[in-house]
């Protein structure tokens, strides 16, 4: 009975002892850096834990998500009164309405996550 084919042309072969070859090691002249990095990282984790003040960074990110919560529904309100008013002419400006209805509505969402991430005492 034949014995199945394979994939690797080193395997099984022999030396001319008759004993099977052994893969060469490769030993790694560099160290690892990963337990160095974790332990930097860790470090700064507990740091920032320690540290009441919010860093300028997070500061930044609230003023911009703010300014998006009110600035998105604002321009959507904007664009569908336009869209209203083109096809709908009546007595009162639909993008005037829904300009400030988007701006209501984005005021009351950013309020709502301001109010998030407020610290509980």
């Amino acid at each position: 009975m034949t014995q199945p084919h394979s994939l690797d042309p080193s395997e099984g072969k022999k030396e001319e002892s008759g004993n099977v070859k052994s893969p060469p090691t490769v030993s790694s002249p560099l160290p690892d850096p990963l337990p160095e990095q974790v332990g930097r990282k860790a470090a700064r984790k507990l740091r920032a834990r320690e540290t009441d003040r919010p860093s300028v960074w997070f500061g930044l990110g609230l003023f911009g998500i703010v300014g998006w919560t009110v600035a998105l529904p604002a321009v959507l309100g904007a664009l569908l009164g336009l869209w209203l008013d083109r096809n709908w002419p009546g007595r009162h400006s639909w993008t005037l309405t829904l300009l400030a209805a988007g701006l209501v509505l984005g005021c009351a969402a950013a309020w709502q996550w301001l109010k998030k991430q407020e610290p509980h005492d």
